[in-house]
């Protein structure tokens, strides 16, 4: 009797040791999901070109959304009165300035507050006589601007191929600030639809976290990679980082993979009980076509409404050469 006992505590430790490899330390698997049935749905929110959307509240409790170029504008900008309700496309450009930029193909804004009520934004800048980009910063005291940028790029890492997709995040326990993007290793070469190497096992298109002070921007240490491409899951890229913290305290990081052309494009995410990682992904896409009715859905950024819901909102095929901006409770 006492071998068995000893047996069955040895296999029970063995079990336990092993636990679970989707887990994080210290936590159980992270199984996120959409909410279709909740009152604002899931569908797309504006019938007009608005790619990689980005949302903040105002001061004035209305909801403004930022996206890449289009519409004649540098920077789109759309606002709403309910995250979920009808949204309306403003004629007007927050970003006037081109700075160091070439003035063409400015992608990604990431509008966030400053704890002086100021508004910093992040944008993904194309490098004069380049098709490669970096990552630019600029700032404004109303949420609509004009934004005036830094004369120099924040993020350029040129010899890996440039910087895009910078998110701000505030982590709500701490109050601490950080900023994520990726190296955007798939455009070192000559530009193509989804930019080069992309059949290279060794080609990097690492996700970065860079923590900052509270002006957004100046850097503290330098940044850290929390996430990669794993090609046969991946394809070409991961891209779009966003970062959100739960209310247990377990930090997820949405992010997109293949290319935005592509119909596999999709929205997952990873997850982890520390900020710097490591960090674990989840078994199955969050968004992926054809679910709900969906085309490579992608460029996720998230965000807690009037109410407490968590919510995303991104872009997807919708035809005609559009990438519509669809948002989405999840839980």
């Amino acid at each position: 009797m006492a071998l068995l006992s000893a047996l069955l505590g040895f296999l029970y430790l063995s079990v336990c040791a092993l636990g679970n490899p989707l887990t994080p330390s210290g936590g159980r698997p992270l199984n996120l999901n959409i909410n279709a049935a909740s009152g604002g749905g899931i569908g797309w929110r504006m019938p007009f070109d608005f790619p990689d959307p980005s949302v903040i509240r105002g001061r004035d409790g209305r909801w403004y959304a930022f996206a890449t170029e289009g519409n004649g504008k540098s920077i789109q900008v759309a606002y709403a009165d309910d995250c979920f309700g009808q949204w309306n496309l403003l004629d007007w450009n927050p970003l006037q300035d081109s700075s160091w930029t070439s003035g063409r193909n400015t992608w990604a804004p990431d509008v966030r507050q400053l704890n002086d009520g100021s508004y910093i934004m992040y944008f993904t800048g194309e490098v004069p006589n380049s098709h490669r980009h970096c990552i630019g910063i600029a700032r404004s005291w109303d949420i609509l601007g004009p934004y005036r940028p830094d004369p120099n790029p924040w993020a350029c890492p040129i010899d890996q191929g440039g910087a895009i997709d910078a998110s701000g995040f505030v982590d709500p326990f701490t109050g601490e600030r950080y900023v994520v993007y990726k190296v955007d290793g798939n455009s070192k070469g000559d530009p193509t639809p989804c930019g080069t190497g992309v059949y290279d096992p060794n080609m990097r298109t690492p996700i970065m976290l860079q923590k900052v002070g509270s002006d957004g921007s100046s850097k503290i240490g330098g940044p850290i990679e929390i996430l990669n491409r794993i090609p046969h899951e991946d394809g070409a890229l991961v891209e779009a980082p966003n970062l959100s913290r739960r209310r247990d305290g377990t930090y997820v990081l949405f992010y997109s993979s293949h290319c935005f052309q592509d119909p596999r494009y999709n929205v997952k995410y990873a997850y982890s009980d520390r900020i710097e990682g490591p960090y674990t992904r989840a078994r199955e896409p969050l968004l992926r076509a054809p679910y709900y009715g969906l085309r490579a859905p992608g460029g996720a950024t998230s965000s807690v409404d009037e109410h407490g819901h968590e919510f995303l909102v991104f872009h997807g095929d919708c035809g005609d050469s559009r990438r519509c901006m669809y948002s989405a409770e999840y839980y």
